[in-house]
């Protein structure tokens, strides 16, 4: 079946990014039953939502709907997301609608763009398949639709060759919906998880991988929320810190102390991957490749940073 997960971000400690497992999805929770509600609200708060779609055949895990079909799978939660943000676009609606009869231009404009979401997500569209102008797509974080928030497909697939066809399905659904997609083996997973580091290698190399899947989830999830990870590195310790993609040195600063952020003077830095090429900060320095930043620097992935201050 398809266990969809959500992400959330934490509003005080920016490098923290919570998955909770949701196991209880069933048909009609838009109209409240099973999960119903509860359900929906706790998606509604989320950053992001990762379907971990079933893409294997095992006649001893029964699949609660008979045969493998997983864009079934998705067609059954997709529906229930789409249900109820459309609730709550006709809600909108009605309000909109009355406010333009009275001449509220700003209402008669928005009273367009919820009609053309309505019109879309009939169709079984979810919200985050349509093509806005990036103006009127404005109103959409007051609607908190769930279907507009970005999705991971993630193809759960067995080590027979005769998955990947159903991973390929998923696949297609991604691509239909903008969405991002990949392909991770659970079982396999499972088995590297409880193997000691020096073993966990070996056996990497033996199926020809170069990492576990939880690394390349790891990096999709932060593509997903438009995060990015810089570093700090000082004698006693060094450290990841994750942000927004985008953002300025002053404002990565503050992830670490809003202090750093209030008397941020300039940032000293250079790429990791450098660090490792090298050895040394000594030798960055001696290459010419410790760069000083200022404050309309936008910080890049893998920047390893100090910064200079003053309060």
């Amino acid at each position: 079946t398809t266990w969809p997960w959500v992400m959330r971000r934490s509003t005080t400690v920016p490098a923290t990014v919570e998955i909770v497992d949701i196991a209880g999805i069933v048909k009609g929770a838009s109209k409240g039953e099973g999960l119903g509600n509860q359900f929906l609200q706790h998606i509604r708060e989320t950053d992001a939502i990762v379907h971990l779609v079933r893409c294997f055949v095992n006649d001893d895990i029964v699949h609660v709907d008979g045969p493998v079909d997983p864009e079934r799978d998705i067609e059954v939660i997709n529906t229930e997301l789409i249900l109820a943000d459309l609730q709550s676009i006709e809600k909108r609606a009605e309000r909109e609608k009355r406010a333009a009869k009275t001449g509220d231009k700003d209402a008669k404009k928005n009273s367009e763009i919820l009609d053309a979401l309505q019109a879309h997500m009939n169709t079984g569209k979810p919200a985050r398949s349509l093509k806005l102008d990036p103006k009127d797509a404005e109103i959409l974080p007051s609607l908190f639709l769930i279907s507009a928030k970005p999705v991971l497909y993630v193809a759960n697939i067995s080590s027979k060759p005769e998955d990947k066809a159903y991973a390929e399905k998923v696949r297609a659904v991604a691509e239909k919906e903008n969405a991002l997609f990949m392909i991770l083996d659970g079982q396999m997973e499972s088995e590297i998880s409880q193997l000691a580091e020096a073993d966990r290698k070996e056996f990497l190399e033996a199926m020809g991988l170069e990492e576990p899947g939880l690394a390349r989830f790891i990096r999709s999830a932060y593509e997903l929320l438009g995060l990015c990870t810089y570093y700090t590195a000082g004698v006693k310790e060094t450290r990841a810190w994750t942000i927004h993609k985008g953002m300025k040195a002053p404002q990565a600063a503050g992830v670490i102390h809003t202090d750093f952020e209030r008397g941020f003077i300039c940032a000293e830095t250079y790429q990791s991957d450098e660090l490792v090429r090298l050895g040394s900060e000594q030798k960055i320095k001696e290459a010419g490749l410790m760069r000083q930043e200022g404050k309309e620097y936008v910080v890049q992935p893998g920047d390893v940073m100090t910064f200079r201050f003053n309060v």
